[in-house]
């Protein structure tokens, strides 16, 4: 639960958590929940608020906008700036790509997001390693497709 000062009324959000971000993907993907496939920004903004539980103007409060500015996004009728952007997609806890783009638009499938998530806390040297092993075989890969489309 969380408190924010609304033009001086404070209003507590329901479901809201600073559980970090790589536990909400997993809660995600656990729950069903990994992308939006045709939905657009305005369809995953209202969902995303509404599996939380939140008002317009609770969402509001957190990301300082006003509450038409709010329902011009929600409707498609404007679109959010940058930093509005990134604002949005900290208080819903999830990242700017999940909020932009569709289900197989960007980012990894979800069995390599959770082996990246666990690449995540290795060491240093492991990093190098495994950064080495996946540039080596992307290039492999482009090597093979640049000489497959020459022929």
């Amino acid at each position: 639960m969380g408190y924010c000062t609304y033009h001086m009324t404070t209003i507590i959000i329901k479901g809201f958590s600073a559980l970090p971000y790589a536990d909400d993907i997993k809660r995600q993907l656990k729950n069903g929940h990994n992308g939006h496939a045709d939905a657009g920004f305005p369809e995953c903004l209202v969902e995303l608020r509404k599996e939380r539980g939140w008002t317009q103007q609770a969402l509001c409060a957190l990301v300082r906008r006003g509450i038409a500015q709010l329902k011009r996004y929600e409707s498609g009728a404007s679109q959010p700036t940058l930093d509005v952007i990134k604002r949005l997609a900290q208080a819903l806890r999830v990242s700017s790509d999940y909020l932009l783009f569709g289900k197989n638009e960007r980012g990894p499938d979800d069995d390599l997001r959770l082996q990246f998530e666990a690449f995540s806390r290795f060491s240093s040297e492991e990093k190098k390693v495994v950064k080495s092993v996946l540039e080596g075989m992307i290039l492999k890969h482009e090597a093979k497709r640049w000489s497959s489309s020459s022929s």
